[in-house]
């Protein structure tokens, strides 16, 4: 995507629903051949000869009245149910949609239908409220926000999609008629009409028109609000790179993300995957980049042997695990501080249980901590132990006991917007500051926790300063018992390629429009001995 903004909602993404098929994604999907004998504009009546409708008539499609879709596709009818539960239920879209995928029965095609239109309607959501705005009669805080729901549904497939205007006129129509009603139809029609009106492109170029503000005209061409397209401005500088590279990383940020796998070391293999259609990853051992589908089919997934881990998540963990320590062994005891749900904990435990060494995974919501024993259930169990309490009372109830932690705090996800699409809409800049102290604690916790010679690994899946070199510099400032290792280095190690360019004054930042990865920031923290 150039500066244009042609690909704002994310990779446009067909999947066979340009043209008249399954499901009517590319089709006119109406009952054909029904009440179409007459003239289009001849007058309709009632059984008493009435003529009905009189008047100027509104249209929801070019077609004939009688040939309206007048249902839900199954495929649109979930990325509206997504984009609902994620406003109504503040739910996370990539853990609806699943769930809707299997209980509506999408199969492959349909599934990547309905996860680019939702996740690319959530991501686009600012750029298409903008465009929207100046398609509505009224303030779009007036609509019902199932209607708003829908507009965006039809603006992502109208503005970023291969589907053909008269189908996503057509079909998002259809679907509002079914579960909104035939009203709000009505407008929902008459509203995207006007949204056919110009390409992306035009609309981006009109919405700017007028803008001198680079923050704001960037805000509006790649869907960002405009406070965290300046914490990703300051955030590359901040980590030794030019500020002049934030209209890629803000593209990266709408690129629809390639699902990586890890195979548990000893225990996991990639065959199945690759069998499947997976790819060998190039960064980091035992991954791979997943062709799509649902991966639960896999044996090895629902064995938990395999599993899916964004590389840059995958390179942290093996970094605190790669780096030498003095008088390392089997006997060894590891921490995950901050474990739920459980992925880093799962390549950690298996990481350990090679070297003889055991980890305690510590996670306060107990639901989480379920979830943090399913992860780690593919690792024999007297490799781990999952503790359910506050990671900042650990350091405290256990110290200078484990060799090495793992501390990946609460933060802002910043680093990962293009996996978690609505949280670009929901964060503020409150969070931040609200998220800081929690941070220092949990990181101060860890180093009470860690034994003389041992390393901390304190790790953020934000960019943001305020999230990351400033909370490992307050924290060390208080302490002379402590040194920065290289970082950067570690990565590198960690690595299939060996030259991550990561590193920056000893701690490292990845980013997804240079690695390809979730912007996963990483300190290594040793306790003199």
């Amino acid at each position: 995507m150039s500066g244009s903004g042609g690909n704002v909602g994310g990779r446009a993404s067909a999947g066979g629903h340009g043209s008249a098929g399954k499901s009517g994604h590319g089709g006119n999907g109406g009952p054909a051949g029904r009440g179409n004998g007459g003239p289009r504009d001849a007058p309709r009546r009632n059984a008493k000869g009435r003529e009905r409708n009189r008047g100027p008539q509104r249209s929801f499609t070019e077609q004939a009245p009688s040939q309206r879709t007048r249902r839900a596709d199954p495929a649109r009818l979930v990325a509206f149910e997504v984009l609902r539960a994620v406003a109504e239920e503040d739910a996370y879209a990539n853990l609806v949609l699943p769930a809707r995928i299997r209980q509506h029965r999408l199969d492959k095609r349909d599934a990547g239908f309905a996860t680019e239109l939702s996740y690319g309607a959530l991501r686009g959501q600012g750029t298409y409220d903008a465009i929207l705005a100046r398609c509505v009669d009224r303030p779009l805080a007036q609509l019902d926000p199932a209607i708003l729901d829908a507009l965006r549904i039809g603006a992502h497939q109208l503005l970023a999609m291969r589907v053909p205007a008269h189908a996503a006129l057509d079909q998002t129509v259809g679907l509002a008629r079914a579960v909104i009603g035939a009203g709000p139809s009505a407008l929902i029609n008459a509203v995207l009409r006007k949204v056919t009106a110009h390409s992306l492109e035009e609309w981006l170029d009109l919405l700017v028109d007028s803008e001198t503000d680079e923050t704001k005209i960037a805000s509006l061409r790649y869907a960002h609000p405009e406070w965290i397209v300046r914490a990703m401005r300051q955030s590359l500088v901040a980590h030794g790179r030019s500020a002049g590279e934030i209209n890629d990383l803000l593209e990266a940020d709408n690129a629809a993300p390639v699902v990586n796998l890890v195979a548990l070391p000893g225990l996991g293999s990639l065959d199945e995957a690759l069998d499947n259609g997976a790819t060998p990853g190039e960064l980091v051992e035992g991954s791979a980049l997943s062709s799509g589908g649902d991966l639960g089919r896999l044996a090895s997934v629902r064995a938990g042997t395999t599993r899916v881990q964004d590389v840059g998540s995958q390179l942290v963990a093996r970094a605190l695990a790669a780096v030498d320590l003095p008088a390392a062994g089997s006997g060894e005891a590891w921490l995950d501080l901050c474990a739920g749900p459980g992925g880093k904990a799962a390549l950690l435990g298996a990481l350990a249980h090679q070297r003889g060494a055991t980890l305690l995974a510590n996670e306060p919501a107990p639901h989480r901590a379920k979830l943090v024993s399913q992860a780690l259930s593919a690792v024999p169990h007297d490799s781990w132990q999952v503790r359910t309490g506050d990671g900042r009372e650990v350091g405290a109830e256990q110290p200078e006991r484990f060799s090495r932690v793992l501390v990946d705090v609460p933060c802002t996800g910043l680093g990962a917007l293009r996996r978690r699409p609505e949280s670009r809409w929901r964060r503020s800049p409150k969070d931040i500051t609200d998220l800081g102290p929690l941070q220092r604690e949990l990181l101060s916790s860890a180093l009470s926790a860690v034994r003389p010679g041992g390393v901390v690994a304190y790790v953020t899946c934000s960019p943001h300063p305020a999230e990351t070199t400033a909370v490992v510099a307050d924290v060390l400032r208080k302490r002379t018992d402590l040194e920065l290792l290289d970082a950067g280095a570690a990565l590198d190690t960690a690595s299939l390629t060996g030259n991550l360019g990561a590193g920056h004054e000893l701690t490292a930042q990845l980013w997804p429009h240079i690695h390809h990865t979730d912007a996963m920031f990483l300190a290594l923290i040793r306790k003199k001995a």
